[in-house]
């Protein structure tokens, strides 16, 4: 745990406020230094598409007299932050990672946006992310590829790649995303950072290009779980009261080895993680969600993920599907030779995912599991097929889920566990508790 006092050009989204009203920090200043990183190092990284200078500046401007003057409109004022390219920032391209929407502009915020507006937040960009955020490696046929700035030549994850690498690289203080299966987590996991994803519709996902209407959610990118609270607070989410204690609260660990296939070291983690939160005085529960195959309702979430975001692309692709990669293109296409019998298989499989992992979260108050199988790993080696296999769950509940590093690989790279439950109160206290 961080103990030394945070700097202006450190502070997180949590930390920035005090310094704010101290007079000890400038959003102005802030803002230029973030603005600064970006043009030092974006340039390897690409996490960003459209980088909004003059109008940050213009914002952290208004946000600095508001701060003098004694009247902040929020402890967001002046916090500067990123936002994934599928979510509208007016008068900003609206594209999604995907060649057939470049040039489209948006015309008003995103509801979550707009909120974070009203706070006073200031919006530095636009950053990449895997096409359509259908994938996990951000390695983007129109945008380019955006680099892990904790290992060059390694991807940052997806679909939230270009959210977590600009955190990780000091670029913004926080970052929105998106997460259908994982697609904020994973990210946050490979570049060790926290990734919060609260329950389905806590954060409107009005303004979001959709990739599937039935899985898709908006969370946060940034340092410490404080900040990713803040943020999803502001953002719409439901403010939740702590439990304050941990003592009582009932953990289930699953076992999943037989389940998911990981590295000792990934179990490790969550072993290590595990114990810490025992000795904080959790209690250990056996309850677990029987019967449940990760691979298999990934299928099932895949399948459903590709029908819906065929339906989101009919109109555009009616025109032509120049602009859509083979790769994209081939999975939307595939979805659409689908026999209706098997979609409706899957939404029934998912749904009666939903009820039985809603009657076991009912049982625990926390669950932690590994978030990804595997560490970050290099371009040009094959995405494993199971990187949402521990993450994809949560999506198909809608609960809230954390990601929260947990220490280093033996080659160096970040570990992450994930925090799951019904409250997001509880998560949100069960992951601080391992920072």
């Amino acid at each position: 745990m961080m103990t030394d006092s945070p700097t202006p050009l450190t502070a997180g989204a949590a930390a920035l406020a005090p310094l704010f009203r101290n007079g000890a920090a400038d959003p102005l200043a802030v803002t230029r230094h973030y603005l600064d990183r970006i043009a030092t190092l974006d340039g390897h990284i690409r996490a960003f598409t459209q980088v909004l200078g003059d109008r940050a500046l213009a914002d952290a401007s208004a946000s600095a007299d508001r701060w003098a003057a004694g009247k902040p409109l929020s402890d967001m004022d002046g916090v500067p932050i990123a936002v994934k390219a599928n979510i509208a920032v007016a008068g900003a391209f609206w594209h999604a990672g995907i060649g057939a929407y470049r040039d489209q502009v948006a015309d008003r915020d995103a509801d979550c946006v707009a909120r974070l507006r009203a706070g006073g937040a200031v919006i530095l960009g636009v950053v990449n992310m895997h096409e359509g955020a259908l994938g996990a490696t951000t390695d983007n046929p129109w945008f380019g590829r955006t680099e892990n700035p904790l290992r060059p030549g390694f991807t940052a994850g997806g679909s939230s790649g270009g959210s977590a690498a600009c955190v990780a690289a000091g670029m913004a203080v926080a970052a929105l995303g998106s997460d259908t299966m994982g697609s904020v987590r994973i990210p946050s996991a490979y570049c060790g950072l926290v990734g919060y994803k609260p329950a389905r519709g806590a954060i409107s996902i009005d303004g979001v290009i959709p990739l599937s209407t039935s899985l898709d959610h908006v969370g946060v990118h940034a340092r410490t779980v404080a900040d990713c609270a803040l943020v999803a607070a502001h953002a719409g989410a439901r403010v939740m009261t702590s439990p304050g204690s941990l003592s009582g609260l009932r953990l289930c660990v699953p076992d999943w080895r037989s389940r998911v296939e990981a590295p000792d070291f990934i179990w490790a983690a969550c072993d290590a993680a595990a114990s810490r939160l025992l000795s904080a005085g959790m209690v250990s529960s056996k309850a677990d969600l029987a019967g449940y195959q990760p691979g298999q309702a990934r299928r099932l979430g895949l399948l459903v993920s590709e029908v819906e975001g065929l339906n989101a692309h009919a109109a555009r692709l009616a025109q032509g599907d120049e602009g859509f990669s083979t790769a994209f293109l081939s999975l939307l296409r595939w979805a659409e030779n689908q026999p209706a019998t098997k979609v409706a298989a899957a939404y029934q499989g998912l749904d009666e995912i939903r009820q039985a992992g809603l009657a076991w979260l009912a049982q625990v108050d926390a669950v932690l599991l590994p978030t990804t199988p595997q560490t970050a790993f290099a371009f040009g080696q094959p995405a494993p097929a199971n990187q949402a296999d521990f993450t994809a769950l949560a999506d198909f509940i809608g609960c809230p889920a954390l990601a929260v590093p947990s220490g280093l690989s033996p080659d160096g790279l970040p570990l992450s566990v994930q925090v799951m439950g019904r409250d997001a109160g509880t998560v949100l206290a069960v992951a601080a508790a391992l920072e």
